[in-house]
């Protein structure tokens, strides 16, 4: 097992696992806001068991007044086959490392409100609910 930041030679790779959270999210549509998100600093990590893809994160360092300069977690899944094995939490930790080197003051997500399960994976590894957020299409 190992972890480390995917590149885009892997797209199809982490497609096969960010569609099991994405579900309406095709791969041309991944594969072009890849692109588009890598030119604003976001990076794909993920645990590795050779080459098979475990649990995929998509991060990026950003800077606002509210979180001041944080991490900001797009996306985090685990392989459906390999749920409640704890790679979540070994992502996190890894991610917490990653947040520290980058000078980051703090970890920031959201999460769907239907995600009861996953609210709670959050707030056992130290996440608080902090805001809503709202959306309205254009």
């Amino acid at each position: 097992m190992q972890i480390r930041e995917l590149d885009l030679r892997e797209l199809l790779t982490a497609y096969e696992v960010v569609s099991q959270l994405r579900t309406t999210l095709t791969y041309d549509e991944f594969e072009d806001l890849i692109y588009e998100m890598r030119s604003r600093e976001y990076k794909m990590f993920g645990i590795m068991d050779g080459e098979k893809l475990i649990t995929y994160a998509g991060v990026a360092i950003q800077t606002n007044l509210y979180h001041k300069r944080h991490l900001y977690v797009f996306d985090l899944v685990t392989d459906e086959k390999y749920r409640d094995k704890k790679y979540g939490a070994m992502m996190l930790e890894y991610l917490n490392d990653f947040a520290k080197m980058g000078m980051c003051e703090n970890i920031v997500l959201s999460s769907g409100i239907q995600r009861e399960d996953a609210h709670r994976f959050y707030e056992k590894s130290g996440f608080a609910k902090k805001s809503f957020v709202f959306l309205k299409s254009v």
